[in-house]
């Protein structure tokens, strides 16, 4: 611990008084004559560790001084060294430069001795075979110097490209190319061995001669196909050609010269081999059953550019993502080709089949149904006089035929099981046209795709069960309690339609953002499921209009006033009081909004300021179901609002979905 004065004192304090400190006992002299003594001992303790560091400095001073010496002596001995050093390299440069120059001069007298000497062989070779009859050389014939062989005929090829033709060359040429075709075989049938004896060091003996020789493709071949010996026999092709691959080429760096060229063979030939004829046997077999063979399509073509993936995220030599991919296209063109126009046939039979097995089970013979307003004319015509027993068909000797419908059980010829299987299906086909169409046919195609579900499901299926529906309304005056089948015919038709919704957006939608089609996919569906649809708001102001107009022809004056006031009075309140019969979500809300707003300019042709007024009120009531929750005080209290009664205001803000989660009660405390 570090020395501390102040305690030190105390301590020394405490001991010479025995810890008395009072005025009674305390003995100022006794603690004067222990300081003194203390002061003393301290004064010894210091001179002798005073005399301590002096003897030690002066050991110091000695040691330093020798070693001073000692590093000085170094010093020259470091000199003397590099002195050595330095004589010892510019020796040792002059001897390499004498080195240098004699091995060019030995290298200048010897290879033109080594060109002579092997020119002289490549004569003497070349005298065989121009010698008539069979060759006699020992190196020609000798099996074990194969090697020799293959070099030595390799340039006696070359040399005979040379030749003038005609004369006794012509034989000697021949003779030549009969050996380099046998020496080529031999080696080639030797790299195979070597190859099934796994002997790279040999391998690469070989191919390192072969790729002087014509035939080095023809080695590159045979290695390839005996890689691929016993293997690619099953159905699992695609989980073989990676492993395959990547053992190969440690064999190929190790072999060939060209490792890049080697591999980029090698997956071509698989591609272009095995794979391409296990594909074709697989989709042609199924040529015959087009829902199997699009399944088969979709399948095979996702394995094999998952497979392309994988090799190019393995870094094998040769094998870009490019490179793979037209290997695929190459495999698949003709099938994809002809991909949409089976595709749409295929998915027309399935829809139909589905339909037609459905209406089978009902018993259901599909009749073409008449709609429109001569058919509704002669149902409301016929309501009327039905009472008197006349058929207006009879009347005017028509042939009227309507349709009669057996609704025994309550049938509605709707089914979400048939809508969820065309949805399927449709949705699988929109999934193999993602995959199978090329990017600047795929939204054109998703199109053809969503033409059909939309005239299978919605007009086949749904618009037909609402043509039925319709026709089993009971006239205004019925003479028995009527039906409500038509009821759960909305409602299915409601659930199907939100299904259709969904499939939309997350199968058609994706295919088709960001191009020319989206937006026509977007009307073809909303003018498809508006077919669907019971315009009543358009109706009530088209109805009203002409009330209107027939109004102010008829009556004058004071009359046609207040016949517009009381109309308009009593249109208010049946929307008023329409208006309060449901709960509205915020989409519910904006149509809700934009019926009232025809209604409104409907009223404005009365006329009427006070219509105008209860009109312009109604829609400022209709924007307290879309503001947000924080701005609903803001908007009561504002011009239009501010002058209606809190019951009113309330009325209305109930009927919004969100009234009791987001407490919207508490914004009128």
């Amino acid at each position: 611990d570090p020395f501390d004065a102040d305690e030190f004192i105390e301590r020394f304090a405490w001991r010479a008084t025995a810890g008395k400190f009072d005025v009674d006992s305390f003995d100022s002299q006794l603690l004067f004559d222990a300081f003194e003594g203390g002061i003393r001992d301290l004064k010894l303790i210091y001179d002798t560790h005073q005399k301590k560091c002096e003897r030690l400095e002066m050991v110091c001073k000695e040691v330093e001084k020798r070693h001073w010496i000692k590093i000085a002596e170094l010093q020259e001995k470091c000199k003397d060294s590099f002195a050595s050093f330095q004589e010892l390299d510019e020796r040792l440069d002059t001897v390499a430069a004498k080195v240098v120059y004699l091995g060019d001069q030995l290298e200048g007298v010897n290879t033109p001795r080594s060109r002579a000497v092997e020119a002289q062989k490549l004569m003497k070779q070349f005298a065989e075979f121009l010698k008539p009859g069979p060759i006699d050389s020992p190196l020609m014939t000798d099996p074990p110097q194969l090697y020799e062989e293959a070099d030595v005929i390799q340039k006696l090829h070359l040399i005979s490209q040379e030749l003038p033709s005609g004369g006794k060359f012509d034989t000697a040429r021949k003779k030549i190319a009969l050996k380099y075709d046998q020496i080529e075989r031999e080696l080639i049938e030797e790299f195979v061995n070597a190859q099934k004896n796994e002997d790279k060091i040999r391998m690469k003996e070989i191919a390192g001669i072969l790729s002087h020789f014509k035939g080095y493709s023809q080695c590159i071949d045979a290695f390839i196909e005996q890689s691929q010996m016993g293997i690619f026999l099953g159905w699992n092709i695609f989980n073989e050609i990676v492993p395959l691959c990547e053992k190969s080429q440690v064999i190929v760096k190790e072999v060939f010269s060209n490792p890049e060229q080697v591999m980029s063979k090698f997956v071509l030939n698989i591609y272009h081999g095995k794979l391409q004829e296990y594909i074709q046997n697989q989709l042609n077999s199924d040529r015959c059953d087009s829902e199997k063979y699009l399944t088969e399509l979709f399948e095979l073509y996702s394995k094999t550019v998952k497979l392309s993936n994988q090799l190019a995220s393995s870094k094998l030599l040769g094998s870009d993502i490019t490179f793979l991919n037209k290997l695929t296209r190459g495999i698949f063109t003709k099938y994809l080709e002809s991909y949409i126009d089976i595709e749409i046939r295929s998915l027309k039979e399935k829809c139909s089949s589905i339909l037609q097995r459905f209406y089978d089970s009902k018993s259901h013979q599909k009749k073409p149904i008449p709609s429109g307003s001569i058919q509704e004319l002669k149902r409301d015509l016929q309501a009327k006089i039905g009472r008197a027993n006349i058929n207006i068909g009879t009347l005017a000797n028509i042939n009227i035929v309507t349709p009669t419908i057996d609704h025994t059980g309550g049938e509605t010829f709707l089914s979400e099981e048939v809508a969820i299987n065309i949805l399927q299906e449709t949705k699988l086909a929109s999934q193999r046209c993602h995959t199978l169409s090329k990017q600047l046919d795929l939204p054109n195609n998703a199109l053809l795709i969503l033409d059909i579900q939309l005239h299978y499901l919605c007009i086949e299926h749904i618009d037909y069960a609402l043509e039925l529906g319709l026709m089993s309304i009971p006239p205004s005056e019925p003479k028995s309690p009527p039906e409500t089948y038509f009821f759960d015919v909305v409602r299915q038709c409601n659930a199907i339609c939100h299904l259709l919704e969904k499939q939309f957006v997350d199968s058609i939608i994706p295919l088709v953002i960001s191009t020319p089609k989206h937006g026509e996919c977007l009307k073809k569906k909303r003018e498809i499921l508006e077919q669907l649809e019971l315009k009543g708001c358009a109706k009530v102001v088209r109805f009203l209009s002409q009330c209107v107009e027939k109004a102010k022809d008829s009556l004058d004056g004071k009359n046609v006033e207040a016949y517009l006031t009381e109309l308009g009075i009593r249109f208010h309140r049946v929307v008023y009081e329409h208006l309060l019969q449901f709960q509205f979500s915020s989409v519910g809300a904006m149509v809700a909004i934009c019926d009232v707003n025809e209604y409104r300019r409907c009223a404005a042709e009365f006329r009427v300021p006070l219509l105008s007024h209860l009109f312009d009120t109604l829609h400022s009531l209709c924007n307290l179901l879309v503001v947000a929750p924080e701005n609903l005080k803001q908007v009561c209290n504002g011009d239009q609002l501010a002058g209606l009664d809190r019951s009113v205001l309330m009325s209305f803000v109930q009927l919004r979905s969100d009234y009791k989660t987001a407490k919207l009660v508490n914004q009128f405390k």
